[in-house]
């Protein structure tokens, strides 16, 4: 059974649900039955990656607020993050535009390897305080998942995998995706935000228990067939 994830890389949020999922997945009989795909989202598709202001600056500038309201918005996401075993260190963090870090995740997704990427690149972000916009970070980022950096570095000083990204964005909103993280469970179901555990919980019995009626065939022993009645009459 698929889970497709609409995300960003620089939404905090989306790295706390990330990990309800996980412990979701972690409790669930199926876990190894369970297929997880990474779906490209731009909070802001527009954001010029620039390292010498403050995300917290940035975010006030963006949102029209206070310094004093933003750090207050951080404070609590940071909190929340906590609570998840998940270190938020804001004064690190850069101003990043996200496309070539989606494209990255796409291309660790062609070799089994999305999940690893995805969770590397929000560290790497919310607690590394790297650059996930600059091509030798990402290079460096993808070997250590095991991507040949030669490789990553071909794709991005070239339009590959772009339009993997922008198929991902414009299937958001045929869907109505308006927010993330947002979770489609088998095409059936979905999770928007970060919700309490037991929706998750919850909605991943009933997805499976869907899933399963589906796929799950009557598996027959011809062999110790009992007393019946045929398609001919014959009984």
């Amino acid at each position: 059974m698929k889970i497709e994830i609409w995300s960003d890389i620089v939404c905090p949020f989306c790295y706390i649900g990330k990990r309800k999922l996980e412990r979701a997945l972690s409790k669930f009989p199926h876990q190894n039955s369970i297929e997880i795909e990474w779906k490209s989202f731009q909070l802001n598709p527009d954001e010029k990656t620039n390292p010498s202001i403050s995300t917290i600056e940035n975010l006030a500038k963006n949102k029209g607020w206070s310094m004093t309201q933003a750090n207050e918005a951080v404070s609590y996401v940071k909190n929340m993050a906590a609570q998840e075993g998940l270190v938020f260190n804001y004064d690190k963090t850069v101003v990043a535009n996200t496309k070539n870090g989606h494209r990255l995740i796409h291309l660790a997704q062609q070799q089994e390897k999305g999940d690893q990427m995805k969770e590397r690149l929000l560290q790497a972000y919310f607690t590394d305080g790297l650059n996930i916009d600059d091509a030798n970070t990402l290079a460096a980022l993808g070997k250590e998942v095991g991507l040949d950096e030669k490789a990553i570095l071909e794709m991005l000083s070239s339009d590959q995998l772009f339009e993997d990204v922008e198929k991902d964005i414009y299937e958001s909103r045929l869907i109505g995706v308006s927010g993330v993280p947002f979770f489609v469970f088998d095409r059936k179901f979905g999770i928007s935000g970060a919700q309490p555990d037991e929706v998750f919980d919850q909605t991943l019995e009933k997805a499976w228990t869907e899933y399963s009626k589906e796929n799950n065939p009557i598996i027959m022993n011809s062999a110790d067939s009992g007393d019946c009645c045929d398609i001919e009459g014959n009984c």
